[in-house]
């Protein structure tokens, strides 16, 4: 859900202040008020969820003093400043230190609301961006994103801390959806390079001359960024869909990569989709430049191969949605957990995705069947096909673990209303829950 942005009104004049904060709280917004510069500065960090509301002219710290502080804080807070009637000078002077606009008294109310929900949304939006930059630096965050407690997920994590420590290009291989650009950030985020440039370039989105310029240039004076080769210097640059470049640029990224000599000061990270296309990335490389980006290696298992991660992620992502559209979360049958397990899944977990977030969806209806979503997605698949025939037993402790899970996060970690739910003694609840690794530390 979309965060609350606060404003913080200062101003020294009481009346005003609660004259501002009163229409704008009648607008839905969270107001605090703060009767001079001084006070305010306690409250106003660099990551202020909000806006600022001042008046420019304030005994003690002026409001052009005021507004150059913040903007020392935090360049991209959004300050609105009010100045007195006909001073452009000063208006003129706010909006070049960095003011986000001006309010001219006596001003117009619903003036005011509309710069505030620009500004509101305009520091939304650098809050969101801050937020996703954190995380996508953040190795530890990206790492629980990568689900699953299969062998097969396993070994994918363990490979990816012990590559992220290396200095050598990488190849990452996979079918389309199995999160492979994610792969490529973690790399990134868990080795030496984590404060440094990380930089995307979708090869087969552009055509030869644009992908040849974004890669390695040359910029004309008015474009508004490097080349990618250059902008990436010291971090890492992924190319995403590698098998799209042509001979002449595998020729240039060769050069290039020959040029840095080793260790490599920017590494390559370099991201095939040609595995369920019958053919592989060595088939549509050179060979030099095949073994130069496939020293390092990393395959990510298709969804279909990790069995009751399955159930796993269509839990977490039921429940991410259940809160989304604000409506319970779908409760799984036996027979559609199986469904799900037994289900091929050629669109990975993009598919599973989908599938989540309709079938949260038609729950809210009161209709339809995970069968059903599935059926659509393929429409010659039998409800119950699968790739890999499994024992039954190993179907119904997916099931059974799922059920336990779930009961145990709708009750918060209450041992005694799991118990109730499920009709299970202590015991039983107890042995099941070592059994299937979950922990009630977990859920409160």
């Amino acid at each position: 859900m979309a965060q609350v942005m606060k404003i913080a009104i200062v101003d020294d004049e009481q009346d005003m202040r609660q004259s501002i904060s009163q229409w704008l709280a009648l607008s839905g917004y969270d107001t605090e008020t703060f009767g001079s510069a001084e006070d305010a500065l306690k409250t106003l960090g660099p990551d202020y969820p909000g806006i600022v509301i001042s008046d420019i002219k304030m005994p003690g710290m002026g409001g052009m003093q005021f507004l150059k502080k913040l903007m020392g804080t935090d360049s991209a807070l959004p300050v609105i400043m009010i100045t007195g009637h006909g001073d452009v000078p000063m208006a003129v002077e706010a909006m070049r230190v960095g003011a986000f606009d001006f309010l001219e008294k006596p001003f117009n109310p619903d003036r005011m609301s509309e710069l505030a929900k620009k500004a509101t949304n305009a520091r939304r939006l650098v809050m969101d961006n801050r937020a996703l930059r954190r995380e996508l630096s953040d190795g530890s965050q990206l790492m629980k994103k990568l689900i699953g407690g299969s062998p097969v997920m396993e070994r994918l994590r363990e490979d990816i801390l012990d590559l992220g420590q290396a200095d050598g290009h990488v190849l990452i291989d996979g079918e389309t959806g199995t999160g492979k650009t994610l792969v490529a950030h973690a790399l990134h985020a868990v080795g030496s390079r984590a404060g440094k440039k990380f930089v995307l370039v979708s090869c087969g989105a552009l055509e030869e001359d644009a992908l040849s310029k974004r890669l390695f240039g040359p910029m004309m004076p008015e474009d508004a960024q490097l080349p990618a080769i250059e902008e990436a210097r010291g971090g890492t640059l992924v190319l995403e869909g590698i098998e799209a470049l042509s001979e002449t640029l595998q020729a240039r990224l060769l050069s290039a990569i020959n040029d840095q000599g080793t260790p490599a000061e920017t590494r390559i990270v370099a991201i095939s989709n040609l595995q369920e296309a019958g053919r592989t990335s060595e088939d549509a490389l050179r060979s030099d430049l095949f073994y130069r980006l496939a020293a390092l290696r990393i395959t990510v298992p298709p969804l279909r191969q990790r069995g009751e991660d399955i159930l796993t992620l269509f839990t977490r992502l039921s429940e991410e949605f259940a809160d989304e559209y604000g409506c319970e979360t779908p409760q799984v049958s036996a027979q559609e957990a199986a469904q799900l397990l037994q289900a091929p899944w050629p669109g990975n977990v993009r598919q599973l995705i989908n599938v989540a977030e309709r079938a949260v969806l038609q729950s809210r209806r009161g209709s339809g069947s995970i069968a059903s979503l599935l059926m659509s997605d393929h429409e010659e698949m039998q409800p119950v096909m699968t790739t890999d025939g499994k024992p039954l037993k190993e179907y119904v402790e997916a099931f059974e673990r799922m059920l336990i899970d779930n009961t145990m996060r709708r009750h918060k970690g209450s041992i005694a209303s799991v118990m109730e739910e499920l009709c299970l003694p202590r015991r039983t609840l107890n042995e099941k829950m070592a059994k299937y690794g979950l922990q009630r530390s977990d859920y409160l």
